[in-house]
């Protein structure tokens, strides 16, 4: 019988320890599962960052290559720009050619060149700006001088000193006018009317005698 109770004492006790020894690896387990889990977190942020980055890396290049083309082609027209205003002096300075072959076969040439040259910028968005006669405007228009010219409109331009350019609808390059500017006739000062008290007083005043009389 006394054994049998040191067989049951022994037994609780291999139980017991068992016990602490299960229950310490389930916490250590459980411990282990945290730090499993707080990394796997950790890992799906940085993967869902990675996401957005790479989301938001994808639209932007696009957009920076485009504006990077867009620089780069602005950058080329504005370049050209200076021959075609060379050309555009060449035809206007040039003499009347009707009694000389040679040259009216170079300005035909010339004026060849650059017809081939506005049709190849117009291509690629570029447009004249409409400047003569038209009423000047600061998005297009740059005013180099001011003159008056009696019978036509105020802030009309009177005549282009250069040429401008839109790209796309954009200035390019503003023209650079003449305007019209009709001065402004200022009105005559109103003469101020004598205040009615005033003017009574001036009547009523006795006239003056000599001591003689």
């Amino acid at each position: 019988m006394k054994k049998s109770k040191e067989e049951k004492k022994d037994k609780n006790e291999a139980t017991d320890k068992l016990d602490k020894k299960t229950a310490k690896r389930v916490e250590e387990m459980e411990q282990k599962i945290d730090e499993l889990t707080k990394e796997k977190q950790d890992l799906f942020d940085k993967f869902q960052r990675l996401q957005a980055d790479y989301a938001n890396h994808v639209k932007r290049t696009p957009r920076q290559i485009a504006d990077s083309v867009a620089y780069e082609k602005r950058a080329i027209l504005l370049s050209l720009l200076p021959s075609l205003d060379n050309f555009a002096h060449a035809l206007a300075n040039a003499p009347s050619a009707q009694d000389h072959p040679a040259v009216e076969g170079v300005v035909k040439g010339v004026e060849l060149i650059l017809r081939h040259l506005l049709d190849a910028l117009k291509a690629h968005g570029v447009q004249r700006v409409e400047a003569l006669g038209k009423p000047f405007d600061p998005s297009v228009h740059e005013a180099v001088m001011q003159r008056c010219e009696e019978g036509k409109p105020d802030g009309i331009v009177l005549e282009e000193y250069q040429a401008g350019y839109l790209l796309n609808g954009q200035t390019l390059r503003p023209a650079k006018v003449i305007v019209n500017k009709v001065p402004v006739e200022t009105p005559p000062a109103p003469i101020p009317e004598t205040p009615p008290a005033q003017r009574m007083n001036s009547e009523q005043e006795p006239e003056q005698t000599s001591d003689g009389e």
